[in-house]
């Protein structure tokens, strides 16, 4: 009888989890899940269905690329968290909760194992300027923002170097234009943005950022977006569709490489399943999701971003849906059954 390795020349790989080494055409056995998989490139930029969050929770803050994503804080209504949770790819893991629950954090970081959280907002007023650091087993409490403040999806850089852009100092409807810059040790402030808002979406350096819609003045969403070069912001193309509360690649993206996805606009009011792809000149409109929501953790890249809870208007959800460019590794489950 004819075997894999008889006929491929090796044995097939037993890996707890996906195996990220995999080349393309390599088949291996995926011991967590119980099948076998292999590594093909995908046809089309698509949204597919991950694991889902073990608390269903909007408002959350989350940095990391798909295949380790962590995420924190959120409000799984009426409360506010301090929950974490950790992901490999295909399911989450609940691990130590951030020193202080809130939500509306700001996060960014290299995987699930290195990322930096900021700001916030506990219960109002009580706007946050705690910045935490997590080394994949705790968070550490690091040096404070200059200016306490929450619902900041716009930031870029890592967990070493990042910057925050936005945000709101104070009650609904303020709006913020400042810019902080961490270098690791501590926080210093930079230009403004030309236009003051927040919940707006971030991707990018601390030399080479981009700031994508968000709420200048409540209930109204924005389509502006600008460019960020390290020492000044500059007004570029606007979205097609205004929004704010909406996921971004946060560092994963570039200023001529990103997306953004999902938001809405209390103005219209409306949420929003749109995804948009920018090339560093204009804003085309792609795949949607598949569930129309605002307030969830948006990070990743191009070619493997990560949308994971938020709301579909009045619910919190625990839906989590990765995103696939056209011609990157995917992974495939063959059915034995």
């Amino acid at each position: 009888m004819s075997t894999y390795k008889k006929e491929v020349g090796t044995a097939v790989q037993n890996n707890a989890g996906d195996y990220t080494g995999a080349v393309e055409g390599q088949l291996w056995y995926n011991s967590t899940a119980g099948s076998f998989q292999f590594r093909s490139v995908s046809a089309t930029a698509s949204w597919a269905t991950g694991g889902n969050l073990n608390t269903a929770r909007d408002l959350l803050g989350g940095a990391g690329p798909q295949s380790s994503n962590l995420v924190f804080g959120g409000e799984p209504y009426p409360s506010v968290s301090a929950l974490t949770e950790s992901y490999n790819g295909s399911s989450w893991t609940e691990v130590s909760d951030l020193n202080t629950g809130r939500l509306l954090v700001g996060g960014v970081g290299t995987d699930n194992t290195s990322v930096l959280a900021f700001g916030g907002n506990f219960s109002p007023p009580n706007y946050r300027a705690e910045t935490e650091s997590w080394n994949g087993t705790s968070w550490t409490e690091v040096a404070d923002l200059n200016d306490g403040r929450w619902a900041m999806a716009g930031n870029a850089g890592t967990e070493s170097a990042a910057l925050l852009f936005g945000g709101a100092p104070g009650e609904v409807p303020s709006s913020d234009a400042h810019t902080e810059e961490w270098n690791g040790t501590s926080w210093s402030n930079k230009a403004d943005m030309n236009t003051a808002r927040s919940e707006n979406a971030g991707a990018g350096t601390v030399t080479a950022a981009l700031s994508i819609g968000g709420t200048p003045s409540y209930p109204t969403a924005t389509a502006v977006v600008e460019q960020w070069n390290g020492s000044a912001w500059t007004e570029i193309t606007d979205l097609n569709t205004a929004r704010n509360d909406l996921g971004g690649l946060k560092g994963g993206g570039t200023i001529t490489d990103t997306l953004v996805f999902g938001g809405l606009n209390r103005a219209v009011p409306a949420v929003y399943a749109n995804t948009e792809s920018w090339n560093g000149t204009s804003w085309t409109e792609t795949t949607d999701l598949n569930t129309a929501r605002s307030g969830a953790s948006g990070s990743g890249t191009p070619s493997g971003a990560i949308y994971a809870g938020g709301n579909t208007g009045p619910t919190s959800v625990a839906t989590t849906e990765e995103w696939t460019g056209a011609g990157a590794p995917v992974t495939e489950t063959i059915t034995t059954s």
